[in-house]
């Protein structure tokens, strides 16, 4: 079967040709509504990444990728919020019997739908999160900065750094509670129908069973480290779907590059050896980006003077190319896209 054929990539294409690129000007100014998020539980590509025996798919990398494709070029803000749910996924996979029998299958079948509250670990040393044991649990202080989906998430993925500099993460009920309180949705340059949110932490309590993984931070961000080194399918997503706006006259090279570059990124993405070709693939991510700026360019160009209003898909398309520069960002990526940027090519 080739990866077109796949049940999961024909409903994603259908699911994108019928709702989500017709609507995604909208939601991009008015939000990610619920009947989105329904129509992708009942597509059944929440549990796109999830054991077979808890209702899920275990589809192969490279239908993943090509979901997460077709999802963001026909609307990101909707893709960001389904993509937090596979986290949280693949970590309840190998967690403890407790959390994983409670949430597993529930979030495999798509019955809950799930975010995550980690990215702000990568600020270590500083802590903006931090942990402590109590009997029975934990509680966690501080303020998450940045916290996708919320009013659409069932349950988040918590994370925060123990008193013993340990990287723990555990499942919470995604709603204001004693010791939670979101703030008003932030007005981002992009993506601001995704309902991200900060939260302050009070004191807030969570059981040990709710624990789902637990390790030296120093591991858990070297892993994190080589993950962010591969390039995210969405920036092919969006390349395509900018340069579909553009003749083909000007959009024909661009494209050949890109196919070219994607084969070999998503070919670094398969090597069983993570830790292997490092500069080639912060070299190659920096690419696709060099190649994502440019079709987001060309659609804005070939779009005029009217793409400049917000409701035009060229400066929507362009506005979530900027977002994805900074999404996921450590201090390696951040480099290999400044030094792309001061020695282009040629």
């Amino acid at each position: 079967m080739t990866i077109a054929a796949h049940p999961l990539v024909i409903r994603a294409r259908r699911l994108a040709d019928d709702l989500l690129s017709p609507a995604a000007e909208r939601v991009d100014q008015e939000g990610v509504p619920v009947s989105h998020i329904e129509a992708i539980r009942e597509s059944g590509l929440l549990g796109l990444n999830a054991p077979v025996a808890y209702g899920g798919s275990a589809a192969p990398a490279a239908v993943a990728r090509e979901t997460a494709e077709i999802l963001a070029g026909a609307c990101c803000s909707t893709w960001f919020v389904q993509t937090q749910h596979h986290t949280p996924v693949l970590t309840l996979a190998g967690a403890e019997p407790p959390v994983r029998e409670r949430l597993l299958g529930a979030l495999a079948r798509g019955e809950l739908l799930s975010g995550v509250a980690y990215a702000h670990l990568r600020s270590h040393p500083r802590v903006p999160v931090r942990v402590r044991r109590e009997a029975g649990g934990r509680r966690f202080h501080g303020t998450v900065p940045w916290y996708t989906g919320w009013g659409l998430n069932d349950v988040l993925l918590l994370a925060g750094v123990t008193e013993d500099d340990e990287a723990l993460f555990a499942f919470v009920e995604a709603r204001e509670q004693p010791g939670v309180r979101a703030s008003p949705p932030m007005r981002l340059a992009a993506l601001t129908a995704s309902r991200t949110v900060s939260l302050d932490l009070d004191g807030l309590w969570v059981p040990e069973d709710a624990v789902a993984l637990r390790m030296p931070y120093e591991d858990w961000a070297a892993t994190d480290r080589l993950r962010t080194h591969n390039v995210s399918p969405a920036v092919f997503g969006i390349t395509e779907a900018a340069l579909a706006l553009v003749d083909d006259a000007y959009a024909a090279e661009p494209r050949a590059r890109t196919a070219e570059v994607r084969h070999r990124a998503y070919a670094l993405a398969d090597d069983p050896r993570p830790r292997e070709h490092l500069r080639e693939r912060l070299a190659l991510r920096a690419e696709a980006f060099a190649l994502m700026r440019t079709a987001t360019t060309a659609a804005v160009v070939t779009g005029g003077g009217r793409s400049m209003a917000v409701t035009e898909r060229a400066q929507r398309l362009a506005r979530e190319a900027l977002f994805l520069l900074v999404q996921g960002q450590t201090a390696e990526t951040r480099t290999a896209h400044l030094e792309r940027l001061a020695n282009p090519p040629g």
